[in-house]
């Protein structure tokens, strides 16, 4: 009974969630540096016009990404689930098919780069010298989707299988691979975008190296089944919010770029590529954190345990607070050293307007930060329609009409406080929907009269 008492105590307690959350802070921070990496090279070897062509792309990499995510998270989750309740076959299942659909999706993109690379640049915004630029960037991307599917997918099945320091390994390693061949391709090698593209296209074979060595280990849960019988329809639904997330990620990205090369042309879309690519590692870590505590909240509410849940929950929101303090202060401290480090030519008008984007953009982060924990409490406890609504909202749905209002009454400076007006008011909803389930939970857990 002390043992089982003990056991109790840590599996779900501060110190695991700690783990966990650190754990993956850590490897999202990292594995969104694969862009954040292209962007100093770029800045450094290509100037201005190669940040605006990195930019362009990068909604394609959020598609690729958000695919791996879908099948990952959204399996991931059901693996967790089933294996508490003892049906470690159903999860098994559950990962194969999730394996097998990202195989399928990534011949898409394969093809995509085969015959569509040009004129996916051009509906993208890319123009004038920056076309072939783009072009080139999308071509590798698309070619190497594969490893960026399979590695998305793979880091969640092994961090629910109780492996979190082998994913974060994965991701760093990943990172570390491509900040060495983003140096050696562009800068001995002198061979400009391409050189990034590859560097970004190869690292994630790194990570999948590490990954592999999960299969090493005796007490892993992870086998390949048929995946016939597998719950195809609950891991798209619950994987949905992460794909959502990357898409409108994606798509808000385009609205930016193409309302920035209005109002300031390509130097401005090259400004906007330094905010958002550092906005991106500041997100990432949310997802990180988000990432961690899900194993553990499917866990407590696979087994039941409506308390355990409910802190986590609340650690989870605490911890985001300090994360986005932390942000902000290093944005509003740190903006003139941080927009210098991407500003090769020394140039002033686009350090004066990375400097004012930086300042009011990550003013977004407390509000993000909020409503990417609360996104992914609702997937982790099989709240598949709140955690859209959410993701939706933050991604989409207000993020435009922000941009739309505030670009054409403020300029530039709108632009920049159109993401943090969305969160801010996404916040109001994620409060709504959380109230509202706990309000149907009693209900349902309230003696019949």
């Amino acid at each position: 009974m002390e043992a089982q008492g003990q056991s109790m105590k840590t599996e779900g307690g501060f110190r695991q969630f700690a783990s966990y959350a650190g754990m993956n802070i850590l490897a999202m921070a990292g594995f969104s540096c694969y862009i954040l990496a292209d962007t100093f090279f770029i800045a450094q070897g290509m100037a201005a016009d190669g940040l605006a062509a990195l930019n362009l792309a990068i909604p394609v990499f959020s598609l690729i990404a958000g695919c791996g995510k879908l099948l990952g998270m959204g399996g991931a989750i059901q693996y967790s689930v089933l294996g508490s309740q003892g049906e470690q076959d159903r999860a098994n299942r559950a990962f194969s098919w999730s394996i097998a659909a990202g195989l399928a999706i990534s011949v898409l993109f394969v093809l995509a780069g085969l015959f569509a690379a040009g004129p996916l640049a051009r509906l993208l915004g890319a123009g004038g010298k920056v076309l072939g630029m783009t072009q080139s960037y999308l071509r590798v991307l698309l070619y190497f989707s594969p490893a960026f599917i399979l590695e998305g997918a793979l880091l969640c099945f092994v961090r629910n299988d109780g492996s979190p320091q082998l994913a974060m390994l994965a991701t760093v390693c990943g990172s570390l691979a491509n900040i060495l061949l983003d140096y050696l391709l562009i800068f001995p090698l002198d061979m400009g975008i391409l050189g990034a593209a590859l560097a970004t296209g190869v690292s994630p074979l790194a990570g999948l190296a590490i990954l592999s060595l999960h299969w090493r280990k005796r007490r892993r849960g992870l086998c390949l089944r048929p995946p016939a019988g597998a719950p195809w329809g609950r891991i798209l639904a619950l994987g949905f919010p992460s794909l959502a997330a990357e898409l409108c990620s994606g798509l808000a990205m385009m609205a930016f770029n193409l309302t920035i090369l209005r109002l300031e042309g390509d130097l401005g879309v090259a400004v906007y590529g330094v905010v958002a690519n550092l906005a991106i590692v500041a997100v990432a870590m949310f997802d990180g954190l988000a990432q961690g505590m899900q194993p553990l909240v499917s866990r407590a509410y696979g087994g039941g345990k409506e308390e355990q849940t409910r802190r986590l929950f609340l650690w989870g929101l605490s911890a985001a607070l300090l994360l986005a303090a932390a942000m902000i202060g290093a944005a509003t401290l740190g903006a003139g050293p941080i927009a210098g480090l991407f500003n090769s030519q020394r140039d002033p008008e686009l350090q004066r307007m990375a400097v004012q984007g930086l300042r009011l953009y990550f003013t977004a982060m407390p509000f993000a930060g909020v409503n990417i924990v609360a996104a992914a409490y609702f997937t982790a406890t099989e709240r598949a329609l709140p955690a859209q609504v959410v993701t939706l909202c933050r991604g989409f749905v207000l993020v435009l009409p922000a941009l739309a209002l505030l670009s054409t009454w403020l300029g530039l400076t709108g632009v920049w406080l159109a993401v943090p007006a969305a969160e801010a008011l996404t916040v109001l909803v994620s409060a709504a929907t959380a109230r509202r389930t706990r309000v149907e939970a009693g209900r349902r857990n309230s003696p019949p009269a």
